[in-house]
């Protein structure tokens, strides 16, 4: 019953399994969910992906085989007697418009009227569009006071001479698309973790009160243990420099999928490259700074640094005092990288830029060189390999 799913999913490289197919089959079976397409999804993509990182793989191979489900309606419609299809439309009217159908002939002359206007709508047309056109009596539109009877469409306002308005309206979808970005970044950051059980004993400890319920006779003993948590710190240095602004959408979602993953994490502005001072609030950025000395001597080599930006500046911006495009800067941006570099040693720096395209910038292969090479893309297999890194 399924295998053009199975085979959607094999065609979409979502790594399942005949026995996983099997397993679909027999929860359906047992009617475990039933007549109902959102219930099916959350089930179908529990038994069918292993991995989270395949669930965009699936939303798209599950869409594909269930399009045209949502015209099933109009396939319906067309097997059903033209006679029960008027009871029903007559049932929908209210007396009032029962009775100005009436007056105007009856339904079935109606009908014939709306038809015969369609044809002149095709055949004269007196100028502007089909909605104005053939001298106002275009049976579009339901703002004119001409023809009566039937319209079809909205064109603005309504003066509500028409007998009934058939109007198909068309919502655009809500982008999901920042979500499914934010997990999957956050994906990629699970592979720089670390857990421990530090701080205060807050969380309920289900085995050990078990063990030592058994050990007391069955007397209960309620234990508890501190929460388990990632414990590997983390700092971030955004860029928000003008070349940024193309980027902003996918730095929000990285930091957003930070904050999530990482309970010890700072973060810091900069322009272009960093100097003596970064900044918190943007708003605020020349009235409220922070000393990058006191930042370096505040947070331990124990932590992860990570830049963040395009590295695409005037050389001199990196290379020469007095080169930032804001301020006199009294020592030159690598000097302040080359601190950087000799007190953290898992330092990266993630490009939003396609890495093709980090040799057309003198000052990225110089950014590139002063971190050691450790640049990589804001792409998912680019962060992966960047948290690969910071996690050795």
């Amino acid at each position: 019953m399924l295998l053009n799913l199975f085979n959607e999913m094999r065609a979409a490289k979502v790594p399942v399994s005949v026995r996983e197919l099997l397993d679909l089959h027999d929860a359906l079976k047992h009617h475990v969910v039933f007549a109902d397409m959102d219930e099916f999804y959350f089930l179908a993509r529990a038994i069918l992906v292993k991995d989270e990182r395949h669930f965009d793989k699936f939303d798209r191979a599950f869409a594909a085989y269930f399009k045209g489900l949502e015209n099933l309606d109009q396939h319906i419609e067309a097997l059903i007697p033209e006679e029960w299809l008027r009871k029903e439309f007559e049932r929908s009217l209210s007396e009032e418009e029962r009775a100005r159908i009436e007056s105007l002939g009856g339904l079935d002359k109606l009908i014939e009227e709306f038809k015969k206007r369609l044809e002149e709508q095709k055949e004269k047309h007196a100028g502007g569009n089909k909605w104005i056109g053939t001298g106002g009596t275009s049976p579009f539109g339901s703002g004119g006071f001409n023809p009566e009877g039937i319209r079809v469409g909205d064109a603005g306002k309504r003066q509500g001479k028409a007998v009934k308005v058939w109007d198909q309206r068309e919502y655009k979808n809500l982008d999901d698309q920042v979500e499914l970005g934010t997990r999957n970044i956050k994906v990629a950051l699970r592979r720089l973790r670390k857990f421990a059980r530090e701080g205060a004993a807050d969380e309920f400890d289900l085995g050990g009160t078990i063990d030592h319920t058994a050990k007391d006779g069955g007397l209960l003993n309620i234990q508890m243990r501190p929460e388990r948590r990632n414990t590997v710190k983390l700092l971030l240095l955004f860029d928000i420099g003008g070349s940024m602004d193309a980027h902003v959408k996918v730095c929000e979602e990285l930091f957003s999928a930070c904050k999530t993953e990482f309970k010890h994490m700072e973060y810091f502005y900069f322009h272009n490259c960093v100097y003596e001072s970064v900044w918190k609030n943007n708003l605020r950025r020349t009235s409220e700074r922070y000393s990058t000395f006191d930042l370096l001597h505040k947070y331990g080599a124990d932590y992860k640094v990570v830049f963040v930006g395009d590295a695409a500046m005037a050389p001199y911006e990196i290379t020469q005092p007095g080169g930032s495009v804001e301020h006199w800067n009294d020592e030159a941006g690598y000097v302040w990288i080359r601190r950087f570099m000799e007190k953290y040693k898992k330092l990266i720096w993630i490009n939003p830029y396609p890495k093709h395209s980090w040799d057309y910038t003198a000052s990225t292969g110089l950014i590139r060189e002063l971190i050691n090479d450790q640049m990589y893309p804001l792409t998912l297999q680019g962060l992966e390999d960047g948290m690969k890194f910071l996690s050795k």
